[in-house]
């Protein structure tokens, strides 16, 4: 860790008792088989060699290194299996007439090779790539390795990897699947023999494959699409998944399949280095002889499948091979509710659905890239902006993907029958009441009748379900389509689901891309501040018990354990208390109104946004229209503390007061109009005063940081001109904060290229009063340079943008 991000002893102390709670926190969840939302003390292992990840929106994401690796494996909510699983592989085989002939792992790392006993594992294959000449471009969603004359120096290779994120798109882009296009230019003076192969592990990552009981079949055939299913039987009460790996044949290229080899362990069977060694000899699998009868694989031994695809380069010839790899785990349980994926929708429930998502994305892809070329074009054909700039834009958006991100389809969740038998229930309904769905001709089939009766008891049972929770879905339109609703996490390491405070940053590139999943988080979240949930919880930061949610507070999160249903899985402090959450909530909702142009969404959270401005007035303590934080960290700066008027919290609720104003009056309130309108310039009144001359102060408390310069003083205004409201601060101060900001945050700070830190003194030294004001964060340096674009501050927002990107962006391979 940087020695400026370590604490200082004072700092240490002060934090003990926090810490012991926390560490006690996390003990206390792992001893009930749960994750701790925050573990600060088990570090996990990184790497810097993350590429574009696999797979559309929601249905599980597996990563893929620039150097070939397949890695991350995120299947599970809040598991992640961040090792690669160096049996998942490309690899090539060239032969030329009476030439030298040619075999690697289309890969940089290579296995440990056992110590003792016979090899014949994935250690015997050929790992010869050096990786000096090859490159890596991405493009999110897209990327491309070239293998510069790797391992012919006359046969050039090039693969394109492509999944399904297409804004605008609630089809596809929930699809969980991959496709890799690999283009052979032949520029040597003979034709070349070439095979590809991929090679795939039955494991979900982990020591999972080891756990046995797994099985592989081939794909039958259909529209030139071979493959395999790897079956895997998964453990901790997790679903079960099935993979497909699988090629295209065609005039030019012939597929054969090797449905089963032995990775590791003492089974009978095909192992790894016999499948290796078929290739080089034959360059096929047809002659390979294997079993066709799926055989579970034996607790301690591992299993893969393999699929070859050969075919003949003339000389100063390209050919195209296509592949694709797929996955299938329709279910998403937390505890003992159960939901279903968004691509359920189009493939079932079923979980045999691999090989046909597999087959599709084959024969559909091409079509993909179309429309992805045809959104990301204007942004690469403006020759205003720099070259770094839309790699840094496009390939950002990753995390939709791989932030652990869950589309469920928006149906209610299911419970197991285990839960069900510890509710009451009555089965007798009258048969006037049932729905009746069976023939006619049934009608007095007693065991149908007690089946309808059962069915209806059920629905009637899982219905209260959604009564008191976050789920946002009922107050779609009858006539509008439920697209699902959408999960994702803070961070790797911060396990919340929709972490509000946050995604007020982040959610721009949800509502210009995804505006209707936009529109579903922000219902949720509607539905969410009508909640009230009494049960306690405690507090890491001073020990005490608060309630879960009070009714009129926006939550921090959605929750973890169990989304919508338990919401703020957030417990360092009772965010019912903190000062920027619904003033955020109103502010992305009246956005989105204005994004979307959609009154139906207004007028149904429009009740949700008064309660939230009513809730906000207990912090009004003198009456003067703006709200005082409370002298704790009350904001998203959750240990940086806050008290009086402040530039952050206060600048939003002036935006807030605003945007609710200009929201009632689209929803026909006109009594409300007026009343957030008087508010908003009472308030306005009130935050100029922590103008100073030149920035506004952290905070009016007087206290020894209140004059620090705060990156994100002017969050209220960004987000309102980003709304299109007027300003809430004069154009002349919003010019000189952002100097200040950028002279000061920025510049004086390890010579302007880490981005803008979050607290400075006047004086010109880091604001040293807490490990958040001495730190850099992504999001506000992005906001405070999006801030730049609205003031025409061009100079200062391209330097800003341009060390934003060496600091949190892609790294040149």
């Amino acid at each position: 860790m940087p020695s400026e991000f370590t604490m200082p002893f004072l700092e240490k102390i002060k934090m003990a008792p926090f810490g012991f709670r926390l560490m006690r926190y996390a003990k206390e969840e792992v001893a009930k088989g749960r994750l701790p939302v925050f573990d600060f003390f088990n570090r996990r292992t990184t790497t810097c060699h993350h590429g574009v990840p696999l797979g559309g929106i929601g249905a599980g994401s597996i990563g893929r290194s620039y150097r070939g690796e397949f890695q991350r494996f995120q299947l599970f909510p809040g598991q992640c299996e961040d090792n690669p699983m160096l049996a998942n592989q490309f690899s090539v085989f060239v032969s030329r007439p009476n030439a030298k002939k040619y075999s690697t792992v289309l890969c940089t790392g290579s296995p440990e090779v056992p110590k003792e006993g016979t090899a014949s594992g994935i250690e015997t294959w050929d790992w010869n790539l050096n990786g000096e000449k090859c490159t890596y471009q991405a493009l999110f969603p897209r990327a491309w390795t070239t293998y510069g004359g790797e391992p012919d120096p006359e046969l050039s290779i090039v693969c394109r990897q492509i999944s399904p994120f297409i804004p605008q798109n609630y089809k596809e882009s929930s699809f969980p699947v991959s496709v890799f296009t690999f283009t052979l230019s032949n520029k040597g003076k003979t034709s070349a023999d070439v095979t590809l192969l991929f090679t795939w592990a039955n494991s979900v990552g982990g020591i999972s494959g080891f756990s046995g009981h797994h099985c592989n079949s081939k794909i039958v055939g259909k529209d030139g699409v071979h493959g395999v299913l790897l079956h895997h039987k998964t453990a901790h009460d997790h679903p079960p998944v099935t993979f497909a790996i699988a090629a295209e044949e065609t005039g030019d290229v012939h597929v054969s399949e090797c449905p089963c080899f032995l990775i590791s362990g003492d089974s009978q069977g095909i192992t790894a280095k016999d499948m290796w060694h078929e290739i080089k000899k034959n360059g096929s699998f047809d002659h390979l002889d294997h079993n066709e009868t799926p055989t579970p694989s034996k607790p301690g031994s591992s299993i893969g499948a393999a699929i070859a695809a050969s075919l003949t380069i003339p000389s100063d010839s390209i050919r195209t091979v296509t592949f694709s790899l797929a996955w299938d785990c329709p279910e998403v349980r937390f505890g003992q509710k159960t939901y279903h994926r968004r691509y359920t929708r189009f493939y079932g429930t079923h979980g045999n659905a691999a090989a046909s998502i597999a087959r599709d994305a084959i024969l559909e892809h091409a079509l993909w890239e179309s429309q992805i070329e045809a959104w990301q074009r204007p942004v690469l054909d403006d020759k205003r902006l720099p070259e770094w700039y839309p790699v840094t834009l496009f390939n950002e958006l990753y995390y939709l993907n791989a932030g652990r991100t869950i589309w469920t389809d928006g149906s209610p969740p299911m419970q197991s029958l285990g839960t069900i038998r510890e509710r009451k229930f009555f089965i007798n309904s009258p048969r006037s009441n049932l729905k009746n769905t069976a023939d006619m001709s049934h009608q007095n089939d007693t065991a149908i009748e007690i089946l309808e009766r059962m069915a209806a008891t059920l629905e009637q049972v899982h219905t209260p379900l959604t009564s008191n929770s976050a789920f946002g879905t009922y107050l779609l339109p009858n006539e509008e389509e439920n697209i699902g609703q959408l999960l994702y996490l803070e961070g790797i390491e911060y396990l919340m689901w929709n972490t509000y405070d946050v995604h007020f940053y982040s959610s721009f590139a949800l509502v210009m891309l995804f505006p209707k999943l936009e529109l579903s988080i922000q219902r949720d979240f509607a539905a969410a501040v009508m909640m009230h949930d009494p049960d306690r919880m405690k507090v890491m930061s001073n020990g005490k018990l608060a309630k879960r949610k009070v009714l009129g507070a926006v939550p921090h999160d959605i929750g973890f354990n169990d989304p919508w249903f338990e919401v703020n899985a957030y417990n360092l402090h009772n965010t019912d208390r903190w000062k920027d959450l619904n003033s955020k909530f109103v502010l992305q909702v009246y956005r989105d109104m204005v994004a979307t142009g959609d009154k139906n969404f207004a007028r149904a959270v429009w009740p949700s946004v008064y309660v939230a401005m009513a809730y906000m007035d207990q912090f009004d303590k003198d009456g003067d229209g703006m709200i005082e934080n409370e002298g704790f960290p009350d904001q998203t700066y959750d240990i940086w503390s806050v008290s009086g008027v402040s530039a952050y919290s206060g600048g939003l609720w002036v935006a807030a007061l605003q945007a609710a104003s200009a929201m009632a009056c689209e929803v026909g309130d006109k009594a409300s109009a007026n009343y957030f309108w008087v508010r908003y310039q009472k308030a306005k009144a009130v935050y100029d005063t922590l103008w100073n001359g030149s920035y506004f102060n952290y905070d009016n408390s007087g206290g020894s940081f209140s004059a620090s310069i705060q990156a994100d003083q002017l969050a209220g205004q960004w987000y309102a001109r980003a709304c299109g409201l007027s300003p809430i601060v004069e154009k002349d101060k919003v010019r000189s904060a952002l100097e200040k900001v950028y002279n000061f945050n920025v510049l004086k700070v390890k010579g302007g290229m880490r981005g803008a830190v979050n607290g400075m003194l006047p004086d010109g030294r880091v604001d040293t009063s807490t490990v958040q004001s001495r730190e850099i964060w992504s999001g506000v340096t992005y906001s405070v340079a999006a801030a730049m674009i609205q003031r025409r501050c061009w100079k200062w927002h391209f330097r800003l943008r341009l060390v934003s990107m060496k600091q949190f962006g892609p790294k040149k391979v």
